[in-house]
Formats: C-alpha cells, structure tokens, sequence
C-alpha cells in the first residue's frame, strides 16, 4: 500500500533523474556513501516515520504538554520515538564523521527529514532544532564546547533550542535586554526571559543545550552589541557526566492552534530558582568572539528557515496524498449530465472540480518539495565542490532563494492544506480526519523563523540590491538557462520556457522600478507581493527543471508531472503579473493609510 506521507517514487525522481544526486558520491566528501547508502537511509526514514512518529501525532495534540510549576510533562509516545531515531543512527545521518555522524549529503538527509515532518511536525521539530544546533556550534564552537555539547547532541542524548525572542521585543533583536556578565572566573551568568522557544524545557533527553542572545555591558547599542552563550539547562562534569541543574526554568508554556506536540516555553534565566556554583545567574559559555552573536546565529536561522520550508512542503504533501486516496475511494454525486438516481454514484475524483483542487495542491507540495531538495543540494555544493567560484556560485544562489524557501512553502502549502479539507468536504473539518490538524500545524509556519513580511524585506530589500543585485542576477541568469535547454525541446516545453523568460525579465525590472526612487519606505511598501510573485517564478523554473528531466518518458507518474507543470503555468504564473504591476508602480496605499482609519 502506497504511503500517505511522502510519494518514494516522486523523491526519486527529484533525487536521482533530477538533481543527480549519486553524482556527489564522486567527490571526496561524500565518497562512502552510494546510491545503495541513499536509498537504504530513505527506506529506514519512511519505516521509523510511519511506525514510531506518525502513530503519536493525533495523541500529542490532544494532550499537549503541560507544566505543573515544576516540571513539563510530554507524552511518552515522543520520548520512545526519539530513542528509536537516535538508536537507528537517523539522527547522525547528515552530520560530520568528526563528531560520530554518517555525512550524508544534506539533499538526502533533507529528504529523509521530510518524512519525519510529514508523519509528526510536533515530535520531528525536537532533533531537528537540536542538528541546526550542533551545526551551528561546529561552525563556531570552539573544540570544548564541541566535545562537550555537539557530541551528546549527535548521540541523541542532548536536544538543543535557539533563544532569539523575548516577550517585549518579538522580531525586533535590537531591543532584546537579556544580559551576561563576567563571573570572574573567566565565564558569565545570564540574566533575563526567552519566549517561544520550541523544545524549551522537557524530559526527554539527559540534557538541553540552549543557545542564547544575550547583551554584555558596555557593548555597542542595537544587534551590533549581541553575543551568543551556550546556557546548559543541566552543567556538565568535565568527565561528562550531568552535574547541577543550571537557574534556567520555564516560566510558563505557550498554547498553540498547532505544532502541539513541541513544548513551546518562556524561559527565565538567572531568577535564583537555582544557585549553581552557589552564585545568582545562569551559567553561560560565550561561543566565538563577543558581540559577534547575530551573525553565528543566522547560521542557525538560515538553516532553520529552509528547514521551516520543508516542514510546510512535507506537511502539504501528505494532506495532499491523504486527499487524493478519500477522492477516489468516497462516492458521492454523478457525472454532468446523468441525472438518472438509479445510476451509481461516482468517486468525488471524477468532478472536474475535485481534480482542480487536487491538481493545484499537487503543483504546489511537488513544487515546494523541489525547492527545498534544491537548496539542500546547493549546500551540498558548496560543502564538497573543489572550485572556489562554484562554492561562491552556490552560496549566492542560497543566499537570494533563503527567504523564498522559507516563505513560499509556508504560504502555498497552507494553501494545499485548505484545500485537502474542501476536497474531504463537511468530514474535513472534523477531528477524526487528519486534514484537519495538518492545516492547524501548518498555519505555524508563516510565522517560525522570521515571518512572511520579514522575509520579503530581506529579499527585495537586500538580496535583490545587495553587490549590484548579483544575487537576483544570478538567480535569473541560472533559471534562464533552464528555459534556453526546455526551448530546444519544443512543444509544451518551449511555450513555458517563453513565459518563464517573460516573468524573470520582470523579476530584475520590478526590482529595479521599485527602488527608481531611491526611498527605501516606498520601495519595500510592497515588498511582500513581490516575495510572493518571485516565489511564483522561482517555482515556475522548477517546475520546467522537472520538465525537463521528465522529457521523453512515458507512464502515469511522467504525466502527472506533466500535469501539474501546465496547472502552474497556465494558472498560477499568471497571477505574478499584477503583482509586478503593483510593486513597480511604488503604489503608496499601504504606506500613507493612517493608523487612526484602520
């Protein structure tokens, strides 16, 4: 029986005739591994995530987490399911053989993560955050602290957070008050409060490794002053062992509509519930250089995003593949024209406008997934590639497609979602169906890591201008030449590729026309629809990508492909065009509207 997480068949394709991704195992980097080593991992990611995370998703958002004042209690369904993902080596898979992991390419532990977003968005966010953690520490920990937290975090006996937030600054880091001060011994105490921060406190591991902004005294105003501390919830003994408890305790959980089942906490840090060492504040250890916090954490944050991405790309997937089954096996309705009762009723599948709603959230989850497994295969990229201007090439192409990635699936795979529920009809809005809770769960991610307007001021408010706009430049020339190779195809191929050309032609003008007046209030008024339009355009070049790849080959799943793609672009791509119009017009409505009329 097919699974109604993911489609195997479709992430082969986008792995092996699409991205190439056996080639990898050509370069030193990744020279261990196969296609046997990739499959093999994809098998036993769609194994553990159907047998041990999705069996537990309904449960764990029932019964959310709950504080007593003391302690946070989980269910125990999530504690087993991370023990297996840890035991069966999941959790090392695409981390370095320095620190004990299998370094796998990111393109494949990306797509064997999906499975896990898939089957449980609640319970995969705990190892996850956790790897985006010890990423972060490798890339700027010093050895200590990679010995001493990033090894128990890819053992899976450690989990890690990222605390950004606090209650009376949200987004705005430059107004964060948390503090550290030096201790006199060569270390600092942390004094102050965290809100949202997923995976906050639990039971579920030995230990919790948070990672923390905080201010020091006398540093510059504003994000230039903010450094980054690792605050252990539990020290740790120099031979290893968990010593005293540390003074960070959870003020309280955050209740969500979805993601239920990750504690969401407010953490204050250094308010005496304990005294380690005797002394006030929570212990922290400075990672890097002081001052230097935000940018280390926007190693985190990236990576977060696109992760946040795929979360929505796999969420949308299996509430389409769980749509897609009720619609032809749920009988109701006759064809047009046949109105003789005495007839059978045909499965929903066969209204027109069931296959247009099943036919949109299949252009939006494949097409989300193919960006997300793009990104990842452009770290890949960077990570091995020999060639100096190819590493650079990649990290500027990832750097312009960030913001989409996190965006785009976030938007459009909520979309899917809805839609999963209006093809279910009245039943889709019911607990005892799955739609529902997916929807729930995947209304979050608009809003994780930086939400939709944030990302839209990143895109057309730097990665479109910044260096001369080479990123946005390299973005457009990279899918142009996509359109060139599906030109030389003919047929349907050609006549996409003539539309895609049109669209990126706009994608560079708009940028320029919205920023002609030099005002950056009025450029970025907009900022959001053209976030929204060049997502459009961005997927639209994957989609022919996978045309492309798909060309000359015959059966079901090519022509579902095939499909999708002319959905896309006879009814989705024509939506950026008023988009376009709008942001290159410097349109001033939203901009001059008083706050005193809304």
């Amino acid at each position: 029986m097919a699974s109604t997480l993911l489609s195997a068949r479709d992430l082969h394709f986008l792995l092996y005739e699409w991205l190439d991704t056996e080639a990898l195992t050509a370069r030193p980097r990744y020279s261990d591994h196969s296609r046997e080593t990739f499959d093999a991992a994809l098998e036993l990611a769609e194994r553990v995530a159907t047998d041990h995370f999705a069996p537990h998703n309904k449960a764990s958002d029932a019964n959310e987490p709950h504080f007593d004042g003391e302690r946070v209690h989980v269910i125990p369904e999530v504690r087993k399911a991370l023990e297996v993902y840890a035991e069966t080596g999941l959790a090392a898979a695409g981390m370095p053989a320095s620190v004990g992991g299998a370094q796998m390419p990111q393109v494949v532990s990306s797509a064997c993560g999906a499975y896990f977003q898939a089957a449980n968005l609640g319970t995969s966010a705990y190892p996850f955050l956790t790897s985006g953690n010890a990423r972060l520490l490798l890339a700027h920990g010093s050895p200590e602290q990679v010995d001493t937290w990033v090894l128990p975090m890819v053992e899976g006996r450690f989990t890690g957070t990222m605390c950004l937030s606090e209650p009376q600054a949200g987004s705005s880091l430059a107004d964060i008050t948390t503090r550290a001060e030096e201790d006199g011994e060569g270390g600092y105490r942390v004094f102050g409060n965290k809100m949202w921060i997923s995976g906050g406190d639990h039971e579920l591991t030995e230990n919790i490794v948070h990672l923390v902004l905080a201010k020091l005294p006398g540093g510059p105003p504003g994000v230039k002053g903010i450094s980054l501390f690792v605050v252990p919830k539990y020290l740790v003994e120099a031979d290893g062992t968990i010593g005293e408890r540390n003074d960070v305790v959870p003020a309280g959980l955050n209740h969500k509509m979805g993601y239920r089942g990750t504690v969401n906490a407010l953490l204050n840090f250094g308010e005496g519930a304990h005294t380690p060492g005797g002394r006030a504040g929570a212990v922290g250890y400075l990672v890097g250089e002081p001052h230097q916090g935000l940018r280390y954490m926007f190693h985190m944050m990236n990576g977060a995003r696109i992760g946040v991405g795929a979360g929505a790309a796999a969420v949308g997937y299996t509430g389409y593949l769980k749509s897609l089954a009720y619609a032809r096996e749920r009988l109701q309705g006759r064809p047009l024209g046949d109105k003789d009762p005495a007839r059978p009723q045909v499965p929903i599948i066969g209204h027109t406008d069931v296959r247009r709603m099943l036919l949109a959230q299949k252009s939006y989850v494949e097409g989300a997934l193919a960006l997300v497994l793009y990104c990842a295969r452009l770290v890949d990229e960077a990570a091995s590639t020999d060639d100096d201007a190819g590493r650079e090439r990649a990290n500027l192409l990832l750097d312009v497609l960030t913001p989409i990635a996190k965006s785009w699936p976030s938007q459009w795979c909520v979309e899917a979602n809805s839609l999963a529920i209006q093809v279910h009809g009245g039943y889709g809005y019911t607990r005892e169906y799955d739609v529902e809770q997916h929807y729930r769960d995947n209304r979050l991610n608009p809003i994780h890591e930086g939400t939709h307007g944030i990302q839209a001021l990143d895109l057309l408010g730097r990665k479109a201008v910044q260096d001369g706009g080479a990123r946005l430049a390299l973005l457009v020339e990279t899918a142009q030449r996509t359109a060139d190779r599906a030109r030389e195809l003919g047929g349907d191929e050609a006549v996409y590729a003539g539309l895609l050309s049109a669209a990126l032609a706009r994608t560079t003008e708009t940028a320029a026309s919205a920023w002609a007046g030099g005002d950056p209030a009025v450029a970025l008024a907009n900022a959001t629809p053209y976030l929204e339009a060049v997502g459009h355009v961005v997927v639209a070049w994957l989609w022919l990508e996978q045309l492309v790849a798909a060309h000359g080959r015959a059966g079901d799943f090519y022509e579902g492909k095939r499909a999708a793609a002319a959905y896309f672009f006879r009814h989705e791509l024509p939506r950026t065009g008023p988009q376009f119009d709008l942001v290159a017009s410097r349109d001033r409505t939203v901009l001059d509207v008083s706050p005193d009329v809304l």
